[in-house]
């Protein structure tokens, strides 16, 4: 169970003083839950996520995962915990292969076969013999990284994934694989996900919604709840006011 406790991060606004991105927030998320957190741009979800993962540091409060207190461990420490993370914009890793990176998250040099990587990268949609051996640098497109990427959380099967944005730089055809993937990682196993997100065919497929806007918590509860409101065709969303 993931638990932010009167978590607030602020930065420094230059002249104009500290700007507060996250306030105050309390948030519960359950264990083997799929969660999607949504709101409008600039709202602090990427924060959010990036104060999870502890790329990121609150300015005050606690996050407890599982029992232990990870406020002050690295990024590193976290994912030793179970921890994942996707980032919007996927980092290029310059000299290492795609079938490198993949044994590398499915636990090390040896422990993946070649058609053990291979299957990673069907799922999310790339023709194995086209990518195993390419470079994960600029030569690959923003889209194509990305499948790579979320390919590596799959083969890390943490208790906990995030995803800040997967469907950015993703074309359709294969925006409805992943659904498809979000949905199979969910069904078939106890981890917990959480996805930022503001598709709706994402949020459709959540346990719970969590609408975070200007640095609050806006609304959290089921899709049926909450999806009304967010798609009420208005453009005057009463949980972004």
């Amino acid at each position: 169970m993931l638990e932010l406790q009167n978590l607030s991060f602020q930065v420094d606004d230059g002249s104009a003083g500290t700007k507060e991105i996250i306030k105050n927030i309390n948030l519960t998320l359950k264990d083997h839950t799929f969660t999607a957190i949504t709101g409008p741009n600039g709202g602090g979800k990427s924060t959010l996520a990036k104060l999870i993962m502890g790329i990121e540091h609150p300015t005050s409060g606690r996050i407890i995962w599982n029992g232990t207190d990870i406020t002050d461990m690295n990024i590193t420490e976290r994912a030793n915990l179970g921890i994942s993370f996707a980032f919007q914009q996927p980092v290029r890793f310059k000299g290492i292969k795609v079938k490198d990176l993949l044994a590398l998250s499915a636990g090390g040099a040896g422990k993946l076969s070649t058609a053990g990587a291979c299957d990673y990268l069907s799922k999310v949609g790339l023709c194995a013999r086209d990518y195993i051996n390419r470079d994960v640098d600029g030569s690959l497109s923003g889209g194509e990284l990305k499948r790579i990427e979320i390919a590596t959380i799959i083969a890390r099967n943490t208790p906990l994934s995030v995803f800040d944005e997967p469907e950015a730089g993703i074309d359709l055809w294969s925006f409805n694989n992943l659904i498809k993937v979000f949905e199979e990682l969910h069904e078939t196993s106890d981890n917990s996900l959480i996805i930022i997100s503001h598709q709706e065919r994402i949020l459709n497929i959540a346990d719970e919604i969590v609408v975070i806007a200007n640095g609050v918590v806006k609304a959290q509860g089921t899709k049926n709840e909450i999806l009304p409101e967010l798609l009420n065709g208005t453009g005057s969303c009463k949980f972004y006011q």
